[in-house]
């Protein structure tokens, strides 16, 4: 969600505070700030809008120092302003920046009023500051009274401060949001997201869940929620900085959305080999939990969501297990009855899901038979906290609306399925079946998004419109939802995804000439029933664009723009047809002339509740 950066050396770091902003900027925010230890007192710059605004105003005013934090904000507590901005400060010596919702913050901001304590913001990190300041009064140094502060929030932070009066450290907490330490030569460096840090720094360490620590220029302390003091070696990421280039591409989005061939082949790397899936690192007694395994239970949010719907689909189909899927928000806040010798799955590509997160601490005290994540990030929470882990290595996205990260998943969850059917006992002739159309799934991927100048034309027919519908069957459904999440995203046009044959239940009163029905059309088992769904809209006047397959024998006509598409796997179109969705929606916004990489009100890695 916000980003976060925090730095301690011998030379200025205000140009490194601004650089990992920048690299933060994927995550979707409103202001951005800092705060930097300058001529004997910390002084403060912050700004309404992008990190530019930001950085034009350091130039006008500089501010050289050797210790300093800074931060973007994704508004929860107070209108974006600038006075809501972090960092925020107490009596002009202590300095914070804050992730996460302080949920007794009107108690809080109660009780420091009534000490005399006077607040310039609406926020409920401006009450974390002053507690801080309070307690630093009755301790022995910033760090006592830190976890002294942290003992009285509820609520999700990682958090970073420095005080004016000690500029040798800073001091940071984290509970429910992530945050890494990276360390250089005789340096050290704090952040929301090692991307941020990538430029100066390659070695970190991750704090885990209640963990506070003192960061200094010639080392680390940390301790863990019981005060005792935590060993942890740096390691070194292998994560390649340069994914924040565009390249030759206009954004990041369209970038990500032709990087997929590449992602499915290095997710496949190592696993598919001989026409067989192999995957050896899941965890240890992955394989019995596996063959123990009567039912599945799926928690993610959003994209991640429509992932599990197709997976859904393929574990009910090739290994007849019932398998459950539900929103994290909801799961996480109703009485739920477990299933006998149940795996419970989280999906996440950052891995620090707030809802899918609080999901998974909930299920490790309901009795499954295990938890397994499939994530993008391998030092996340959830990897962390998940008994089993299967990395998507879909690489740095940094288009807030999801690309490749959800194709990524699609292949990582056909290979989960057929790993547990192997435990018991998959057929080999569908393991190999699977396996043929995950070898020519990248060159499919690579076919359909040569069509990309076509679907750019066929584009302009959204542009003008208000609403859109899109319309898929079985697998396809979900894809259909996933298209219609994608350009409500980035174009704001309002679009709805339904079951084709839940058209006569209510959709079909939507019809009229004005509003775009875009159906998803692959040939398999339902591809007649479909044809009558497209029926049912062409003789209510409704304009359809149907993306079919090449032999589905759908022509185009009256109200009928037919767009062909190479899939010949079933099991895999998901994927295929994904693509030209993307396509889709990104050059109707375009066309619209939105913000494609950073849509607004939304964020990358939706962190708080």
């Amino acid at each position: 969600m916000c980003g976060i950066v925090g730095a301690i050396a011998q030379r200025d770091v205000s140009q490194i505070l601004v650089e990992g902003l920048k690299r933060l900027e994927y995550r979707g925010y409103d202001s951005a700030g800092l705060a930097i230890y300058n001529d004997d007192e910390i002084q403060r710059l912050r700004r309404l809008g992008k990190v530019s605004e930001l950085e034009e105003a350091l130039k006008a005013t500089p501010l050289p120092g050797g210790i300093g934090i800074a931060h973007t904000r994704w508004a929860t507590h107070g209108e974006p302003s600038e006075r809501n901005a972090h960092p925020h400060m107490s009596e002009n010596n202590i300095a914070l920046v804050h992730n996460g919702i302080i949920e007794n913050h009107d108690e809080l901001r109660d009780e420091l009023k009534a000490k005399g304590y006077v607040f310039t913001s609406d926020t409920d990190t401006e009450v974390m500051a002053h507690c801080l300041h309070e307690e630093l009064k009755s301790s022995n140094s910033l760090l006592e009274a830190l976890q002294k502060t942290t003992k009285k929030l509820d609520g999700a932070y990682g958090t970073v401060a420095i005080d004016g009066n000690d500029p040798t450290k800073m001091v940071v907490a984290r509970s429910g949001s992530p945050l890494v330490i990276g360390k250089g030569i005789g340096e050290y460096f704090v952040a929301s997201d090692q991307l941020a840090l990538l430029p100066v720094t390659r070695d970190f360490i991750y704090l885990e869940e209640g963990e506070v620590a003192e960061v200094r220029r010639d080392g680390v302390t940390i301790l863990n929620a019981e005060g005792n003091e935590v060993q942890r070696e740096f390691e070194t990421s292998d994560i390649q900085h340069d994914a924040v280039d565009k390249g030759r591409y206009r954004h990041f989005m369209l970038k990500e959305i032709f990087e997929q061939p590449q992602v499915v082949n290095d997710t496949l790397e190592g696993r598919l080999v001989n026409h067989k899936i192999i995957i050896e690192t899941l965890g240890a007694n992955a394989n019995k939990v596996f063959a123990d395994t009567k039912a599945i239970q799926i928690i993610a949010c959003g994209t991640s969501y429509h992932a599990a719907l197709v997976a859904k689909y393929w574990i009910e189909d090739y290994l007849q297990i019932p398998c459950l899927v539900e929103i994290a928000s909801e799961y996480r806040y109703r009485q739920t009855a477990v299933l006998p010798n149940s795996l419970f799955i989280t999906i996440s590509q950052s891995g620090e899901t707030a809802d899918t997160l609080a999901a998974l601490k909930k299920a490790k005290e309901q009795g499954y038979l295990g938890t397994l994540t499939v994530c993008n990030s391998p030092a996340s929470s959830m990897v962390r906290e998940s008994d089993f882990t299967l990395l998507t290595r879909a690489g740095t996205e940094i288009g807030v609306a999801s690309t490749k990260a959800f194709t990524a998943q699609l292949v990582s969850l056909m290979l989960l399925m057929v790993t547990i059917g192997k435990a018991q006992g998959l057929d080999e002739s569908k393991e190999k079946s699977i396996a043929e159309a995950l070898e020519h799934l990248p060159n499919e991927i690579q076919a359909a998004l040569e069509q990309a100048e076509a679907i750019e034309d066929l584009s302009e027919h959204f542009a003008e419109k208000h609403h859109t519908l899109f319309l898929g069957r079985g697998q396809q459904y979900p894809i259909a939802m996933e298209a219609a999440l994608k350009l409500k995203e980035i174009s704001y046009i309002h679009a709805e995804a339904y079951a084709a044959g839940e058209l006569k239940h209510g959709p079909l009163a939507l019809i009229d000439k004005e509003m775009p029905i875009v159906v998803v059309a692959p040939k398999d088992n339902l591809l007649e029933k479909l044809k009558s769904n497209i029926e049912e809209v062409r003789s209510r006047g409704g304009q359809l664009f149907v993306f079919a397959d090449e032999s589905a024998n759908i022509q185009s006509s009256d109200g009928i723009t037919v767009f062909p598409i190479k899939s010949q796997y079933t099991i895999t179109a998901p994927m295929v047809y994904t693509i030209p969705m993307q396509l889709l929606s990104y050059y109707v916004a375009v066309i619209k002339g939105t913000d494609v990489d950073q849509p607004r009100n939304l964020a990358k890695s939706v962190t708080v509740e």
